[in-house]
């Protein structure tokens, strides 16, 4: 990404913390909720959205409690093991994370509250192989920002042991029935940009981590069309249905600097996992180097003894069913963990090598040959070493390897998780649309042209009606329940019409300064009706693009429905209007971001209320440094998501 200062904006789309909460464990009592002991199911998941810059952007979360309705005491549904693992919110890039299965008391919930370690040590923030020139400046020549400059937001406790605990309220009551199933996400916003905040001034930089914000409700609409990052654990049983129960693992954060010799953490969470019955799952012996196709897992029963290690790719199935893509087990974890799961961050047609980032932001060095297969779920798309034009910087992939001690590693199969295109909208009609995105390696750089899906590919539902879609959709990050298709009663025309003119705004600062406009992100499907050899656009959501560390010409105006500032930036000439909503529901984000000292604190101010607007007409003067994401509009002004403004210390801009 492009961020260039401050403040860095972590990621394009919604970074989704869904936890679907399922299955089986320990018995609750609560009192306020109705049914007693009777209790129901829900699948619990963690999961988030990428970024170019960080490889990881490390949390320990340590527990989850769900809030009845009507009162009493909270019902506690995961707690961590000991260790608590670190969960890299990076590489999840709109896959789950599976934490356990856990049984749910039958009742209504209204909420729920996580708590996470607010130890700066707890929290690591490592940047990734090739960032952006804005994060080197701000985190200099070290790959791991140092504890000693990451400052967590709104933690209790004593210095050791302090935790942020994040309240949540649902957006409509979550209802457990006995011996039923259901679905609650919760979504961690790594693009919400006072989530993390780079500050760089007088002393040096300091990183406020802001846990309280980002973290809110989003429906699920359909579980079993949610991916799933693969799931390690270790052999308990193979039950007499064909189905393998397991203990959860999870990797040892940071990894070890050879992959083989990663370490584990082991929990007591069981699962349960399914094999594909009717198209079958892969499974791999790792140290056999032998592949089968297998209907049951009593077919590799003596491959799986108890206290070997698995790694499994599996998916959702109606009702929460955990099924298996693919199975790889060894004796050793670390032959399972090599096999790569991560974001492209190299694509050599020439050497036929792509470099995919580990844990840890490293690459690693995978060659592609003529046995290379290339899938996209379940369905092969290519194979050989020409499918590599097909591939681009950011998508993510899970590889295998046909044996993971050879040098170099060779991919026997490559699992395109995500074809994620980005960057700035051009050339938008009503046949496809360009992305132009530039990379810190020139090489990675693309500008690709997608088609539109075909008008009668089915896509989903739309989130407020629940009505089918069919062909292309659309919708702005700041509003991800409105979504622009056929399903309000237009046609899939009417929406690509709409998308036209929505990407057409630029606003200008004149000068040499650069045009703000348009970008927006798509996971491109491949082999649709309209591009049957090649990647199409199912949909596309706006981007906020962000603006540069900027300056106030004008101070806060309050207005209704918008509020203003005009701004000036960097290399620019003219001061560009910002509209600033202060409708309920709507409004734009604003945080006051304070520095004295090495001490930042970040402070939300509600321009709603009568006292918001009043502390933000005060502060938010002419001279103010601020920072705005907003989408460029036909008038040439911008439309603000997110405002941020800055008192005390003075920022420093690093280009």
């Amino acid at each position: 990404m492009n961020s260039r200062n401050l403040r860095l904006t972590l990621g394009f789309l919604l970074a989704a913390f869904p936890m679907l909460l399922a299955g089986c464990g320990s018995n609750y009592t609560s009192t306020g909720i109705t049914g007693g002991t009777q209790n129901g199911t829900v699948a619990l998941m963690v999961s988030d959205a990428s970024t170019e810059d960080w490889a990881t952007i490390g949390v320990k979360i340590l527990s989850i409690a769900l809030v009845p309705q009507g009162g009493g005491s909270n019902v506690t549904v995961y707690t961590a093991p000991t260790p608590a693992p670190m969960i890299n919110l990076v590489q999840l890039d709109q896959l789950a994370e599976v934490l356990e299965n856990a049984t749910v008391p039958v009742g209504t919930y209204t909420g729920a509250v996580i708590t996470i370690s607010g130890n700066p040590s707890d929290v690591q923030l490592t940047t990734s192989a090739d960032p952006s020139s804005g994060l080197l400046a701000l985190s200099g020549a070290s790959a791991n920002v140092p504890s000693n400059q990451i400052q967590v937001q709104g933690t209790s406790g004593n210095s050791g042991s302090l935790t942020a605990t994040v309240n949540v309220t649902f957006d409509s009551p979550l209802v457990v029935t006995a011996n039923g199933s259901n679905a609650l996400d919760l979504e961690f916003d790594l693009s919400h940009p006072a989530f993390i905040v780079g500050h760089l001034g007088a002393g040096g930089t300091v990183w406020g981590i802001n846990f309280r914000g980002p973290l809110r409700h989003h429906p699920i609409p359909d579980l079993t069309r949610f991916l799933l990052r693969d799931i390690y654990g270790t052999v308990t049983s193979v039950n007499s249905d064909g189905s393998l129960t397991i203990t959860r693992d999870f990797p040892m954060e940071p990894a070890a600097a050879s992959p083989v010799s990663e370490s584990v953490i082991s929990t007591t969470h069981a699962l349960t996992i399914f094999p594909d019955s009717t198209n079958g799952t892969l499974f791999y012996d790792v140290d056999a180097k032998t592949k089968q196709t297998i209907n049951t897992y009593a077919t590799v029963a003596t491959d799986l003894t108890a206290g070997k290690f698995v790694r499994i790719t599996a998916r959702f199935q109606t009702g929460g069913t955990l099924v298996a893509v693919r199975t790889w087990t060894s004796t050793t974890f670390g032959h399972i963990f090599v096999s790569p799961e991560g974001h492209v961050l190299h694509v050599n047609t020439t050497t036929n090598v792509i470099d995919v980032e580990n844990e840890d932001g490293h690459p690693v060095h995978l060659s592609v040959d003529a046995n290379t297969l290339f899938f996209s779920g379940t369905t092969q798309i290519g194979q050989g070493t020409s499918f590599l034009t097909n591939l681009e910087r950011g998508f993510k992939i899970h590889a295998s390897v046909a044996d993971p001690l050879a040098v170099p590693l060779v991919a026997s199969t490559i699992d395109i998780e995500i074809a994620r295109y980005d960057g700035v909208i051009s050339g938008a009609n009503v046949n496809g649309f360009t992305y132009t995105r530039s990379f810190p390696t020139a090489r990675d750089s693309y500008m690709v042209t997608l088609p539109y899906i075909a008008p009668g590919t089915a896509n989903g539902k739309d989130p407020i009606s629940g009505n089918a879609i069919t062909g292309f959709k659309w919708w702005n990050f700041t509003f991800p329940t409105i979504v622009d298709s056929d399903a309000a009663g237009g046609t899939d025309a009417n929406a690509i019409n709409d998308f036209i003119n929505a990407t057409s705004g630029t606003a200008s600062f004149g000068g040499t300064a650069l045009p703000i406009t348009a970008t927006g992100s798509t996971y491109a499907k491949w082999g649709d009706a309209s591009a049957l050899n090649g990647w199409s656009a199912p949909w596309t959501v706006l981007i906020p693009t962000p603006i540069q560390l900027a300056t106030t010409a004008q101070g806060y105006s309050d207005g209704s429905p918008n509020g203003t500032i005009t701004i000036t930036a960097p290399l620019g000439t003219k001061a560009v209007t910002v509209n600033m909503s202060t409708v309920g529901g709507s409004a734009t984000l604003v945080y006051q971001i304070t520095r004295t000292g090495t001490v930042v604190t970040v402070t939300p101010e509600d321009i709603t209320t009568a006292q918001g607007k009043s502390d933000v007409t005060t502060n938010l003067k002419s001279g103010t440094p601020v920072e705005v994401d907003g989408l460029p509009q036909p008038d040439g002004t911008i439309k603000a998501y997110v405002v941020l403004y800055y008192i005390g210390v003075r920022p420093t801009a690093v280009d």
